[in-house]
């Protein structure tokens, strides 16, 4: 009997729930949205992303289903393809969001002429992108977040857990903007926490044996950007460095539970939800994308594995274990 009354209270809210998403509809004036998402590659960040866009829509009253129709498409870590996905998306959505930086530019290139907003994620660096100016101004309708890696709180975590360390290791798609500016960064701070950076530049995911054959006898460890090529192939990065000794940072949650020692990274789905609160407000008129700044997620996270710590002899100073988030592959971090 219990039982039965808690099924009945709980279709009474999902109905009531319903209900109130297509009274805000019918308002105003049963507009269904189509918005077109397009990632750029399968990995554990982009996913993330697109899980949180989609539920910072919802909690905005924008919901699949009752007022907005999602077209999902992957790029493979293609460029051709993304580009072709751009077009299509150009030519029969109201928006498209855009995750990772290859695909909003596609998309930026595919919609400016059409006045379809674009809303991207996962975007390192939307200025050397030409997503967004030094001036702050947006080059037409085009803005979203930025991933923007801690890269100062990496290199102390770093230097933390490894204090005799000399030499980082960081893989690098040569075409990924994104990639290279943070490279620019870890080069430029780098010094002042007594590391070198060592890197080493490739084209595809073919090319990552070889590299890696190259880079990790220079290194005593190696860490990872938001590469979303080098990302895409992280087990075969994971066993060639664990084969050579050398342990292998993550740049957020997901790279940990694959294998990474730690990191000090981003939250995905949050950045991913602090988007689809940007997509809301253009879709309710309130602002156009053009006008409103692109942002940036500001908190990191330490995420350990510690059993890829162990594997490397690896501990975390006292100071730190206070705030780290212990997580494996198959459960979600202990906050």
């Amino acid at each position: 009997m219990m039982k039965s009354m808690h099924k009945l209270i709980s279709l009474a809210l999902t109905l009531a729930l319903v209900f109130s998403f297509a009274t805000l509809a019918a308002a105003e004036g049963d507009k269904v949205y189509r918005i077109g998402i397009v990632q750029f590659a399968e990995h554990g960040s982009l996913d993330n992303c697109r899980q949180g866009f989609i539920e910072g829509l919802a909690e905005e009253g924008f919901v699949e289903g009752v007022n907005v129709v999602f077209d999902i498409q992957n790029a493979q870590a293609d460029t051709g393809i993304g580009a072709q996905i751009a077009d299509k998306f150009a030519a029969d959505s109201d928006m498209i969001c855009a995750i990772s930086t290859p695909v909003a530019q596609a998309a930026f290139n595919a919609a400016q002429d059409k006045g379809i907003p674009v809303i991207y994620t996962a975007v390192s660096d939307p200025v050397a992108a030409q997503l967004a100016g030094s001036d702050g101004e947006n080059p037409g309708q085009v803005t979203g977040t930025s991933d923007a890696l801690p890269v100062e709180a990496q290199l102390k975590l770093i230097r933390a857990m490894m204090p005799e360390a000399t030499k980082i290791g960081i893989l690098h798609t040569t075409s990924e903007t994104n990639s290279d500016s943070t490279l620019a960064l870890y080069k430029e701070l780098a010094p002042a926490y007594g590391f070198e950076i060592v890197d080493q530049g490739i084209s595809m995911g073919s090319d990552l044996p070889m590299a890696l054959d190259a880079l990790l006898p220079q290194v005593d460890c190696t860490t990872n950007l938001t590469d979303n090529t080098v990302v895409s192939y992280l087990p075969l990065v994971l066993e060639m460095s664990k084969e050579a000794g050398k342990p292998v940072f993550g740049s957020e949650i997901e790279q940990v539970k694959l294998g990474c020692v730690a990191s000090e990274g981003l939250e995905y789905v949050e950045l991913g939800r602090q988007t689809g609160r940007m997509a809301a407000k253009v879709l309710r008129g309130e602002i156009t994308a053009q006008e409103m700044p692109y942002e940036t997620i500001s908190n990191s996270y330490l995420y350990i594995n510690e059993q890829a710590m162990a594997d490397f002899s690896l501990t975390l100073p006292a100071e730190l274990t206070e705030r780290a988030n212990a997580v494996t592959a198959d459960e979600a971090p202990q906050e």
